[in-house]
């Protein structure tokens, strides 16, 4: 253990910043992908969680990277209508509901 000490004194000040900042980005980069992985349904990632843990703990700075990068399938995302369908009578409804009913006096 004397050894291991020793070497990190030999090492400069910025060397040990470097080194430092680096393993803060990993823990919080591994913490972030283990997170998205547990809240992640598994239909919406490629490949067993599983696995992706392992990848995830075990792969240093890269292996939550290449999580990010090519684990989480895209995201279906739902949006109804598109702006061309809707009617100018359902516009016109919504704005009376938020602005409530327009008035003679808006239209001078």
């Amino acid at each position: 253990m004397g050894g291991i000490v020793a070497s990190l004194e030999d090492l400069g000040t910025t060397t040990l910043v470097a080194i430092g900042i680096l393993v803060v980005v990993q823990l919080t980069l591994v913490v972030l992908a283990l997170v998205s992985l547990v809240r992640r349904p598994a239909s919406a990632v490629r490949g067993p969680k599983w696995l992706w843990v392992l990848i995830i703990v075990f792969g240093e700075l890269v292996g939550p990277i290449v999580y990010f990068a090519v684990a989480r399938a895209p995201e279906q995302v739902d949006v109804g209508r598109t702006e061309a369908s809707t009617t100018p009578k359902q516009a016109e409804s919504v704005a009376d509901v938020l602005y409530g009913p327009r008035t003679e006096e808006d239209d001078s």
